[in-house]
């Protein structure tokens, strides 16, 4: 039986996939073969002794020792595109709610004491302060094309809008699903230069910190409004808030408030709603705990952060799973034992992602316990798993 710990509350939708006679939910932290969380902070906890698998319910994993996972054999499971929609629509509304200034004169009208005529009159008197603008026409530039970025982009053109969008690590798959009207930015810069509206989709790494700095603010048109709902640290807050200031910019609509975005007027600064719908929570709880079981149960990885995909179709056979720095010859010795061991191979897979390969194995006996510790002892093998 798998032990299970969960550091955050995952919805009870994905939970209940996991069968109780092959999965301890109330397993502690220190005994977990697995974890599944959402937003805690594990870089300053110790890795059980045990641990198989993580599974965060969502897209980023800033909060998780990605490397400190790799350096010992354990994959690390995300749920990118399951809350897609739900960034979508809040993306959508920042676009809106900036574009039609609706959060400034929502306030204006709360504060409001008259009634009546009067409570007229001051309406009609202070509208034109609130004059925005309209979508379709203008150009949202969109930064990383990506499950959220795709469809934010579907329905900027829906909207009548024109978008021109950019990301180097577009996959052939991600572009087949990109409409054509969307035109191809050759490089951030120029994609700043030609957008009315920006919004970023990227995750938070060495190469998008700051991203949209001093100067690629100086870079977007007068009035353009910036839009993140992606990571913290990708927009630089003080170089938005001098372009708000100097009204280079119109307006910043982001998700993660800070007490200087807070008191600037022109700010629409939400508390990191972008996944916080219960059908999001739902599709990511379903899809990392369907990743998850898939490789406890058979081997096989799919949306990994730190290994390569590989999907095996389960044979009659027994199944050996093999983690191990991606270095010559590793193969050749585990086939070597296999067949010291007398067994058969009937179906093997082995893919390997940047310093990790990866091996599955079936074999038409079981393998021998002494020659599982053979290969475990090989230089540069991290985990072995009989499945």
């Amino acid at each position: 039986m798998f032990k299970v710990n969960t550091l955050n509350n995952i919805s009870p939708v994905g939970l209940q996939r996991l069968e109780p006679d092959t999965y301890d939910l109330e397993g502690s932290l220190e005994d977990a073969e697995v974890v599944l969380l959402r937003s805690a902070n594990m870089h300053e906890m110790e890795i059980p002794a045990g641990l198989k698998a993580v599974g965060r319910a969502g897209a980023g994993v800033n909060n998780i020792p990605v490397d400190q996972f790799s350096a010992v054999g354990i994959p690390v499971f995300n749920t990118p595109g399951a809350n897609a929609n739900a960034v979508k629509e809040l993306v959508v509304a920042g676009m809106l709610l900036s574009a039609r200034n609706l959060v400034q004169s929502w306030d204006y009208t709360r504060q409001l004491t008259s009634a009546g005529s009067e409570l007229s009159k001051e309406v009609e008197a202070a509208k034109k302060q609130f004059a925005g603008y309209e979508l379709p026409g203008r150009t949202l530039g969109v930064v990383g094309l990506g499950a959220i970025g795709r469809q934010v982009a579907k329905v900027a053109i829906d909207l009548g809008m024109k978008v021109i969008g950019y990301d180097p690590g577009l996959t052939i798959s991600g572009a087949w699903q990109l409409s054509g009207e969307i035109l191809q930015a050759a490089s951030v810069d120029e994609l700043m230069a030609k957008s009315d509206m920006v919004t970023f989709h990227v995750p938070l790494n060495e190469h998008t910190r700051d991203l949209l700095d001093e100067k690629r603010v100086r870079l977007l048109k007068k009035g353009a409004t910036v839009l993140n709902f992606a990571r913290e640290g990708i927009v630089n807050n003080e170089a938005v808030l001098a372009a708000l200031e100097s009204d280079q910019l119109h307006a910043y609509v982001c998700d993660f408030p800070t007490a200087e975005l807070r008191a600037c007027a022109k700010v629409i600064s939400l508390p990191h709603l972008g996944a916080s719908t219960r059908e999001a929570e739902e599709n990511c709880a379903v899809m990392v705990v369907d990743q998850v079981r898939e490789y406890l149960e058979y081997g096989n990885i799919s949306n990994s952060v730190n290994f390569p995909d590989a999907m095996l179709p389960r044979s009659d056979g027994y199944r050996l799973a093999v983690v191990n720095s991606n270095v010559p010859n590793m193969v050749g010795q585990i086939a070597t034992y296999l067949a010291e061991a007398g067994l058969n191979i009937i179906d093997m897979l082995n893919k390997s992602r940047g310093d990790l390969a990866y091996t599955l194995v079936d074999t038409d006996g079981k393998l021998p316990d002494e020659v599982a510790q053979k290969i475990r002892d090989i230089d540069g093998v991290l985990s072995v798993r009989m499945i």
